[in-house]
């Protein structure tokens, strides 16, 4: 049964006495408790898909539905990690976490509270770190947080928009691992936003590769059939592993990219380069 979806979504911005098309008729349906990631070019829109889907943004056409309900605002139902964050810097880890359940939960009992606050904090593995403030923290604690705060907040679907793209390659796969864990343990509708298919293969049920901006579109999506847990290691030998980069890579360096005449003026995606590199 479709929980969230997108139909007929196109989105443009104004600027210098000119419109830009930034995305045009995306359609996605996502089943509850699924696991999604969203893989495309730097630049092509997939920051102001997911800020649709959170409410952040209104599309100029179209309409997106969470379990029924047409998307207006942002709400807590949906929780969002961005790349940058976005802690409050005077805060400890424990007070950012626990300014998003103040909001959502004003009811609840005080006690009840700092418990729910203390169990996502732990979750994370970040119980040692509670009262550190974000300029004390690493950028893959720091991101933890961010996941916990978002958690915490008990939403109905979980946004992750390329939450791990700043991080260093060890800290990276930690997380990944972090992610998958905490998804199979709720059961959270997931959505993520990344420009790495590997990661996408890693933890996704299903890759929808988007294509090279302007204009963008959601391209075919491929069903991820690998077992899990999955072991990074041992999917660089999987046959099916190759089978599902193949047909991503392959979209987004033929039907989803743009010849060089529609390129022109347009800063080349850096993704490009190691998609083309690893193909």
């Amino acid at each position: 049964m479709t929980f969230l979806e997108l139909k007929g979504v196109s989105k443009g911005y104004e600027g210098n006495g000119s419109r830009t098309d930034v995305l045009h008729d995306i359609n996605l349906s996502i089943e509850k408790g699924e696991f999604v990631c969203i893989v495309g070019y730097s630049g092509a829109g997939k920051t102001t898909l997911i800020s649709m889907i959170a409410g952040l943004t209104k599309p100029d056409t179209g309409t997106i539905t969470l379990d029924g309900k047409t998307i207006t605002e942002p709400g807590p139902e949906r929780g969002v990690v961005f790349q940058n964050y976005s802690l409050l810097p005077w805060l400890s880890v424990a007070e950012n976490v626990a300014l998003a359940v103040d909001q959502v939960f004003p009811d609840w009992p005080a006690a009840k509270r700092r418990a729910h606050v203390d169990k996502y904090i732990a979750m994370v593995n970040l119980t040692p770190a509670r009262h550190k403030r974000p300029h004390e923290l690493s950028g893959g604690m720091r991101q933890r947080v961010s996941v916990a705060r978002a958690l915490a907040m008990d939403p109905a679907i979980l946004l992750l928009d390329e939450p791990l793209s700043a991080l260093d390659a060890l800290t990276r796969a930690t997380l990944q691992d972090e992610i998958e864990r905490i998804w199979e343990d709720n059961q959270k509708t997931v959505v993520m936003i990344t420009n790495d298919v590997d990661e996408g293969i890693l933890l996704a049920d299903r890759i929808i590769p988007l294509s090279a901006g302007p204009g963008a579109t959601l391209g075919p999506p491929v069903r991820v059939d690998l077992p899990r847990p999955r072991d990074r290691k041992a999917l660089n030998h999987d046959a099916r592993f190759k089978t599902i980069r193949g047909k991503v890579i392959s979209y987004l360096l033929g039907a989803g990219s743009r010849s060089r005449t529609q390129l022109a003026g347009v800063t080349r995606p850096a993704v490009l380069d190691s998609l083309e590199a690893s193909a």
